[in-house]
Parts: C-alpha cells; structure tokens; sequence
C-alpha cells in the first residue's frame, strides 16, 4: 500500500508538471512563466527541484516495496 501511494504521489507531481506546462495549472506553470521571462536561474531551481521530488519519491517507493515484500 505505501509503495502504491509513493508511485501515484510520483505520477501526481510528473503530471502536474507537464499539465501546468500546457496551461492547466500546477508546478508548470511556474516553470512556463519562468521560460518566457528568459530567468534561467529559476527555471534551473524548479526542474532540480522536480528531479528531487521525483528521485526522492522513487527510492522511498523502491525502499518500501522492498521492505514489504
């Protein structure tokens, strides 16, 4: 069950990103904002911070799948 959760909380954040990117709202509008206004450094800060969440969320996964099953 908690590596369930940990893998959609994963997809959650993937898909919040790309749907913000086309306009729906989410982490990628942020990014989106950031591209247009040419802030490079802040475009940086948000995909290290999304590869951190992704990355985090993966082993957390990996960690409890292993340790349940």
């Amino acid at each position: 069950f908690v590596g369930i959760t940990t893998y959609r909380w994963d997809i959650n954040v993937r898909a919040a990103t790309i749907l913000g990117f086309v306009g729906a709202g989410g982490i990628g509008v942020e990014l989106t904002t950031r591209v247009d206004t040419y802030d490079w450094r802040g475009v940086l800060t948000i995909l290290l911070a999304i590869l951190a969440v992704v990355i985090v969320s993966e082993v957390l996964s990996a960690y409890f799948r292993k340790k349940v099953s």
